[in-house]
């Protein structure tokens, strides 16, 4: 399954995970990813591309 937004090419950012004695811990952050119809086609999008194309339909 694909990390990316197929409308404005968002990706996976890097951070860290910091506990309550401040370790960090490398990990992901990945976009939040719906899925959108666009015309025909069904394409995964992030949040914020969905709420620019419905207020913009």
């Amino acid at each position: 399954m694909s990390k990316l937004c197929s409308v404005c090419g968002k990706t996976s950012a890097r951070a860290n995970h910091v506990s309550h004695s401040k370790r960090r811990v490398p990990r992901r952050q990945h976009p939040n990813l719906q899925p959108l119809l666009v015309g025909t086609e069904k394409v995964k999008a992030c949040s914020s591309c969905r709420r620019t194309a419905s207020k913009n339909a």
